[in-house]
């Protein structure tokens, strides 16, 4: 792959986070392709612009045509995954590749009941204290360099139940038909929720395929920062050529 064939690279978030998320992937991958990050509607920087899929979309969309090189190979964990999904099914000319990360569990039916639980219980809950947990958590579990960024960030709690009340009932294994293009399901060995359909996922599309990421759990980005970049260098590098 020269220079001029790398795919441009955009990270999409997942849950409460922000572009943060992905400071590990970006450093590593930046020298070798374009790459950026974004924050969703109500996230980071961002944190103010009310939350709507479409809205997450359209900012998708900006960050291709940032680089500037044409369709983009497009990362989404989580809430970023779905909203990926719906960038492919609206934007399919600027999408080059899509991987899957944490994102290939259906959000319609009995799997959403706990999830709509927890989108109405965050709005009960000081802001602060949700932030004070979630910093303990992630200092316990990974290192400064990991997840300082998004630490620094804050979270998006306040947009969390607007979010997955738009996602929740939304998506399954068919939303695949809209993806034309390559799709790498990358999921974390031991995220037993967000694996639930990724076979169902993989099967609805005629280019996927499913990898994991040892022993990590759905913030595999976080578990094994190296293996998940790797997974996505070597996808990008399979991609086709972009138009």
């Amino acid at each position: 792959m020269t220079e001029a064939d790398a795919p441009p690279i955009v990270f999409v978030h997942g849950t409460r986070f922000s572009a943060g998320q992905w400071s590990s992937q970006v450093t590593a991958l930046q020298e070798d392709f374009p790459v950026v990050a974004v924050d969703l509607p109500g996230h980071g920087t961002r944190s103010a612009q009310p939350w709507s899929l479409i809205a997450a979309t359209e900012i998708i969309a900006s960050a291709v045509d940032s680089l500037d090189r044409g369709p983009a190979l497009v990362v989404g964990h989580s809430l970023g995954g779905y909203a990926s999904l719906e960038f492919a099914r609206r934007c399919p000319k600027q999408l080059r590749g899509l991987v899957l990360a944490g994102a290939s569990a259906s959000t319609r039916g009995p799997w959403a009941t706990p999830y709509r639980w927890v989108a109405g219980l965050v709005p009960r809950l000081p802001a602060d204290r949700l932030a004070r947990w979630n910093d303990r958590l992630l200092r316990r579990h990974y290192p400064p360099e990991v997840v300082g960024a998004t630490i620094r960030s804050g979270y998006a709690f306040h947009t969390l139940p607007t979010a997955w009340g738009e996602v929740l009932g939304r998506f399954d294994a068919g939303s695949m038909r809209h993806v034309a293009a390559p799709v790498l399901i990358l999921n974390g060995e031991k995220d037993t929720v967000f694996r639930s359909g990724e076979r169902d996922f993989a099967r609805a599309h005629p280019n996927a395929r499913i990898e994991l990421i040892p022993r990590a759990r759905h913030l595999a980005n976080f578990d094994d920062p190296a293996a998940f970049t790797d997974a996505v260098r070597r996808f990008a590098r399979h991609l086709p050529p972009g138009s």
